[in-house]
């Protein structure tokens, strides 16, 4: 009888542990290439312009794992949360710092109807409603994405606010404290510091309409990063960022196109950075397995430094073909053509060096290529 009750409880601990996993999800992809890039720094040879041939990570989309899970709580609520880590394929490292889950990690309620909170580290605003404007969808190892949404676009301690009614889809963030030291490297980055409630703070809001064919977005991001004033103090400057996009959808091919409007601050209030960033560029299903992209990016430089730019304006041009074998698994080409700065139009000069493409000294343009491989799971 005593062995029929232990029997009897084991069967009920194992059920009860499969009803609690039944509503989480293990996923991820693994997406690595070969790469050719012209005109990158050498630094062996005292700086001058050299080629490279490697292996990358994150072609067509950044490589991670994560667990995702939503529980039915009645009555039209539901509690959910998103664990997500990324990590290069050529060589099994951590990204984003280093983090174990340095690409979302938050939790939040979903009410029918009103909407959903989530709370944690999570991508902004202006970012999530950007993703369906921009042609190569922020997946592409060239798309200029510290360009369009800053180096804040993921951020932590963020609590979001998302509602669809309808064909309207409204966002609202506010960040309490970005600690990524990354976000800021020039030494800033503690965020939620006692007595200093703005800095590494920001927030965001923005709405996204589809209806048929057409689609349009409209979104603003704050972020006040911390600025080093020495002896260990800081304050924080501002950088504002307006974005305004649409899409038109017909047959088998898709039109996206969008304007940027920037204004960085430093923390006398004086302009560190002003500029103007335009994007135009199209999806097309060529066959039920091959599919191109085509973008055109161009930057317009307006003032750094409280002084009119004298430089000239980057752009980029990107061009994605991505064949797919299964649903699971598809090969790719991607390559792209960058003027006045380096590919996904890095520049020392703006502070945007932030994916490793800066130009070598006396070059004026970048070209890569790569091909790879992108399998999901």
């Amino acid at each position: 009888m005593k062995m029929k009750h232990i029997a009897g409880a084991s069967l009920m601990v194992c059920a009860s542990t499969a009803w609690a996993q039944s509503n989480v999800t293990l996923y991820g992809l693994a997406d690595a290439n070969i790469e050719y890039a012209t005109n990158l720094p050498n630094a062996a040879v005292g700086g001058s312009s050299g080629r490279r041939v490697a292996m990358q990570s994150g072609g067509q989309s950044g490589s991670r794992w994560g667990l995702r899970g939503v529980e039915d709580l009645g009555s039209g609520l539901s509690a959910l949360f998103v664990l997500e880590s990324g990590f290069g394929v050529n060589d099994g490292k951590l990204q984003q710092g280093g983090r174990l889950f340095g690409r979302q990690a938050f939790v939040g309620l979903k009410i029918t109807d009103a909407g959903q909170f989530t709370f944690g580290r999570q991508y902004t605003t202006l970012f999530l409603l950007l993703a369906n404007f921009q042609p190569m969808s922020f997946a592409n190892q060239y798309e200029p994405v510290v360009v369009v949404g800053g180096l804040n676009f993921r951020s932590d301690n963020t609590a979001m606010y998302t509602g669809t009614f309808g064909p309207v889809t409204a966002q609202a963030h506010w960040t309490f404290g970005n600690g990524a030291a990354s976000v800021n490297p020039t030494g800033g980055g503690g965020g939620e510091v006692p007595g200093q409630f703005r800095r590494d703070s920001g927030y965001g809001a923005g709405a996204a309409y589809s209806a048929g064919p057409i689609s349009a977005t409209l979104a603003f991001d704050q972020y006040s990063p911390s600025v080093p004033l020495g002896g260990g103090e800081f304050d924080s400057g501002t950088v504002r960022k307006a974005v305004v996009a649409g899409s038109y959808a017909f047959g088998s091919a898709k039109l996206m196109a969008g304007y940027r409007w920037g204004n960085s601050k430093n923390v006398n209030g004086s302009v560190a950075l002003r500029d103007d960033y335009y994007w135009v560029g199209a999806n097309y299903q060529a066959t039920n397995a091959l599919g191109v992209s085509l973008e055109y990016s161009y930057q317009k430089i307006k003032i750094i430094n409280s002084a009119p730019s004298t430089q000239s304006n980057p752009w980029q041009l990107a061009f994605v073909a991505d064949y797919v074998l299964s649903k699971r698994t598809d090969l790719y080409l991607t390559t792209a053509y960058a003027r006045n700065a380096g590919l996904a139009l890095d520049q020392a000069a703006v502070d945007l060096n932030a994916t490793g493409y800066g130009l070598a000294a006396g070059k004026t343009n970048m070209f890569g290529a790569a091909i790879g491989i992108r399998h999901k799971f």
